[in-house]
């Protein structure tokens, strides 16, 4: 961003965020080696990590076909580092609190092409937003938005005055730690990283609420949890992300990290998930992204990638958005503007009728992501 405490539009954002964007790394816990994930402990917060998140993206539908998308993240920021936190006055305040938590919910309604989206912000005071650890159960909440995460199932649950939702998502393959053991690069230093898992096929079933409609729906989901504390790498603006579900069941997440100059961090990287759950790692020399079309914002006049040719090991993917307009512009949270959007996959240089379905983020178009991980 072109300032960070010009992320936060609030004024109250600007007096707790601002301090904890500037304090140095060093004096949150870091992330440096194989993160040895367990659960459901890893499904909950990490709060001596600087930031968080949990973000579920998917496609669902009606049984009449008419098709959304939907994306839910809740993100988890630190104030202030544990040794800066020492130096605060004490206070018996219910209003206390190191932590913030903010979200985003959208809803893509291909039919209309509209792209639909929402915020939500509480600090983790008097139960406003936080995270909890029952038994085997862990609830993520910001304001009256939950995630609640259960051996069998997830359950979201999100609304606002144009949509809501309520959906169901049981899992179909186990956690897949990303990385080396869950240990996903972001840059040359070895702390500058994160601990980052997917459930990476998630069934979906719930009900949709938008444009007048009540509607039943089912589909597919992806789920991302990560945190970390580390920026990005120096020199890099941004990213390019894909989580992607193939027809044969095989699922693909990779991102690009992106210099100013357009060329890829050599940290760039990916995972390959087999129908049986075994995975593949592929490095920066296995991957390659070829964009295809171009597409203008009228909101922001950030340009943006909207058509990728993708190569991943031995496979070719043609990707496109079920709608171009599909940009975030958060200035009542994060204040980043970002792309996230449903799209579609195909593979056509292939005998058979691979297909497909997937999200993609695109960060640093609109502005350079300086923000930390």
């Amino acid at each position: 961003m072109i300032s960070r405490c010009r992320r936060w539009a609030w004024a109250l954002f600007l007096i707790l965020l601002c301090p904890f964007s500037w304090a140095a790394d060093g004096d949150y816990r870091q992330v440096t080696g194989p993160c040895a994930l367990r659960f459901p402990e890893d499904h909950a917060d990490h709060p001596d990590f600087r930031t968080e998140w949990w973000y579920y993206t998917g496609h669902l539908k009606t049984d009449d076909g008419a098709h959304f998308g939907f994306q839910l993240t809740f993100f988890r920021y630190r104030i202030a580092p544990p040794a800066e936190e020492e130096t605060w006055p004490v206070t018996s305040s219910a209003w206390r609190s190191d932590q913030v938590y903010l979200a985003h919910a959208a809803i893509t309604d291909v039919a209309s092409g509209r792209h639909l989206y929402a915020e939500q912000s509480a600090r983790a005071a008097l139960d406003l937003a936080g995270v909890s650890l029952s038994g085997d159960t862990v609830t993520i909440a910001v304001n009256d938005w939950t995630v609640r995460i259960e051996p069998a199932l997830q359950r979201l649950a999100a609304s606002s005055d144009e949509f809501a939702f309520e959906l169901e998502l049981a899992p179909l393959k186990p956690p897949i730690p990303h990385g080396v053991n869950g240990y996903s690069r972001k840059g040359d230093e070895p702390a500058q990283a994160s601990c980052y898992y997917s459930f990476t096929r998630l069934v979906a079933r719930g009900h949709l609420a938008v444009g007048g409609r009540h509607l039943k729906v089912s589909g597919q989901a992806w789920m991302d949890h990560e945190f970390s504390t580390a920026p990005l790498a120096k020199g890099l603006v941004g990213w390019d992300w894909f989580s992607l579900q193939l027809d044969d069941q095989r699922e693909l997440m990779l991102f690009v990290l992106r210099h100013s100059d357009g060329t890829w961090h050599p940290a760039s990287s990916g995972t390959l998930i087999l129908a049986d759950g075994t995975t593949r790692h592929l490095t920066r020399d296995e991957i390659d992204v070829e964009v295809t079309r171009r597409w203008r914002s009228p909101h922001s006049q950030a340009e943006y990638p909207v058509g990728w040719r993708l190569q991943a090991g031995d496979e070719t993917l043609e990707i496109q958005p079920l709608l171009d307009d599909q940009e975030m512009r958060t200035g009542a949270s994060t204040g980043i503007t970002y792309w996230e959007g449903a799209v579609k996959i195909a593979a056509p240089d292939k005998g058979k009728p691979l297909k497909g379905l997937g999200y993609v983020e695109l960060t640093g178009y609109a502005d350079a992501f300086d923000a930390p991980m």
